[in-house]
This record gives structure tokens, C-alpha cells and sequence, in this order.
């Protein structure tokens, strides 16, 4: 497994974000649902090594990343694009993703071709020499995707990644990801149910910094019907019914 986590608790203060979750994840591409404040966000910061966990145990690509030298192994193999990335706006396309290749110890003689080829992958090769200041939101957050797969990681994290993508830029991110999950873990978390039916073999559903639910998006689907649940679409009715459900207990 790529990602183990047990008991993983994350408090700030006297607020637990996250309670108790465990979870093993292989490769495959994994979505990560829940209202804001579920917690999702606070369990890939942790899972990303931004974060320690309160208590609990993390191992992440054989690694235990509360060692500073296993951490830094898991760094170099992990792609993170978190909610909100900053960035300097002088710096061009590809002066922004050569800056995390080289923080994630691209060998040199691969650092070119890496940083060309994850450019391209989030179809940013026409405006590899532009500075971000002059970018798109969508562009930007296609930019921060490119950082977090320069290195062609073995995990990769995803916070709200299609944020300010068009529908059709959105289609070609769910092929990435499935590119991805052929041989890495992919983990996305997102509030668009669409892109967790279309691209994830595998779903959890946070609440109050729990697990809710885990399962397949069709077993997901299968907790709306005939519920009532609110929903334009099925996965959206499962969804509903779930959290519905866990709010109840």
C-alpha cells in the first residue's frame, strides 16, 4: 500500500479536524467528498507531510515520514497541489514548475524534459513563457497541476484541482488522472461529484472528520435510489443520502 493510515487524528486546539480516520490506499484514483469542514483538507496536508498528525501512525511509499530522512524520500516521489498555492508573479510557466522540480530533487540531466513534459500534459506549452501574473485562473491552477507532476510522482495529491477549469479542460484532467492511477495514488479531493463518477475507482465520504463512507462510485450511487435524497444526477442523490444518513447518527 502507498498510503497507510491509522487512528490519524489532527487537532488545531481544541478543534479535531480529523478523527481517527484509518486507511490504506493502493494505486488507483481515489476521490475525497465532504462538505467544507469535513476535514478533507486537513487529511492531505497531513498525508503530504505538511502537516503531523496529532497522534496516530502515517506510512506513506514504505516510509515514515515522521523521520526527517524518510520524509524526505517520501518528498521527492509525492505531488501536492493544496487549495491555495502561492506563487511569484514574475516568474514564467516554466521558472514556476523547474522551481518545484528542483525542490524535489529532479536529477539534473532529466530537469528540462521533466519540466517541458508536465507543461505540456496540462496544455500550458503555448504559454510556457508567459509570467503568471498574466494568467487565467484556470491557467494558473493548470500550472499548479503541473508542479505537483513534474517529478512523476507515486502519489499525488489533489486538493479542489479542477477549480476554474472550463468543462472541456476538465474532461482532459479526468484522462490525466486516470493516466496517472494506472501506476500511481491518486488522491483528489473536490466538491464536483462529476469528476470523482468519471475519473475514481474509489470514493470516501468525510464528515466531521470521519470516514462516512467508502466504496465505488456505482456503490455510492446505490445509497441514493429510492432515498429522496437531493440531486440532479444519482452520484449527487448517493452523496446526499450519505451525508444525510451520517448527520442523523
Amino acid at each position: 500500500m502507498n498510503v497507510e493510515l491509522s487512528g490519524l487524528t489532527r487537532r488545531f486546539g481544541r478543534k479535531t479536524a480529523v478523527a481517527g480516520v484509518d486507511l490504506s490506499l493502493g494505486p488507483g484514483v481515489f476521490g475525497l467528498l465532504g462538505p467544507n469542514g469535513a476535514g478533507k483538507t486537513s487529511l492531505l496536508r497531513v498525508v503530504a507531510t505538511v502537516l503531523p498528525p496529532t497522534t496516530g501512525t502515517v506510512r506513506l511509499l514504505g516510509h515514515d515520514p515522521a523521520q526527517a530522512r524518510e520524509r524526505r524520500a517520501v518528498r521527492r516521489r509525492l505531488g501536492y497541489l493544496p487549495q491555495s498555492l502561492g506563487y511569484y508573479p514574475n516568474f514564467t510557466v516554466v521558472e514556476f514548475v523547474e522551481y518545484f522540480a528542483l525542490l524535489k530533487e529532479v536529477p539534473p540531466g532529466r530537469l528540462a524534459r521533466a519540466v517541458a513534459t508536465a507543461v505540456e500534459r496540462v496544455g500550458l506549452g503555448g504559454q510556457a513563457r508567459a509570467k503568471l501574473r498574466t494568467l487565467s485562473g484556470g491557467m494558473l491552477r493548470r500550472a499548479g497541476i503541473a508542479q505537483a507532476i513534474v517529478n512523476d510522482p507515486d502519489l499525488l495529491l489533489l486538493d479542489e484541482p479542477t477549480a476554474g477549469l472550463d468543462p472541456e479542460q476538465r474532461v482532459e484532467f479526468r484522462s490525466l488522472l486516470r493516466e496517472f492511477g494506472a501506476h500511481a495514488t491518486v488522491v483528489v479531493s473536490t466538491h464536483l461529484v462529476e469528476d470523482v463518477g468519471a475519473a475514481c475507482a474509489e470514493v470516501a465520504l468525510m464528515h466531521e472528520g470521519r470516514v462516512a463512507f467508502r466504496g465505488t462510485p456505482a456503490e455510492l450511487i446505490g445509497h441514493g435510489e429510492g432515498s429522496g435524497a437531493a440531486g440532479d444526477a444519482p452520484l449527487e442523490r448517493g452523496y446526499s443520502a450519505v451525508l444525510g444518513a451520517a448527520r442523523a447518527r
